[in-house]
């Protein structure tokens, strides 16, 4: 599984180009990101709701790598982040572009959020 490339709006993994926010699981599927889970609780996917970090964790994950958006405006929201704490699960949030080579350098148990726009 390798991370390639990501611009304004879109993400290639694996020489496959998603046109949209996306999950990848432990298991390496990648799976398009439930953005309506946060949109409810504040209006935005730009904030990510311990609903949606609910839908995202998996038992057994160490990392969650979160891209936030290609000029960096996705956040967690601070239920978001102590249901990931509580966990045991470490956040690493930086912005896509960076996001995407961290992700592809860790040999960590590891799933990627990653928004593909601002």
């Amino acid at each position: 599984m390798e991370i390639e490339s990501t611009t304004f709006g879109a993400i290639t993994i694996d020489g496959k180009t998603y046109a949209h926010d996306v999950i990848i699981r432990l298991s390496g599927d990648v799976v398009k990101r439930k953005k309506k889970l946060s949109k409810k609780y504040y209006g935005t996917s730009h904030v990510v709701s311990k609903e949606e970090a609910k839908f995202v964790f998996e038992k057994g994950c160490e990392q969650i790598i979160l891209g936030s958006g290609q000029e960096g405006n996705v956040q967690l929201s601070p239920e978001a982040e102590a249901y990931f704490a509580k966990k045991g699960c470490k956040i690493l949030l930086q912005p896509t572009p960076e996001a995407i080579h961290v992700f592809n350098s860790s040999h960590a148990k590891k799933i990627g959020l990653f928004h593909v726009t601002c």
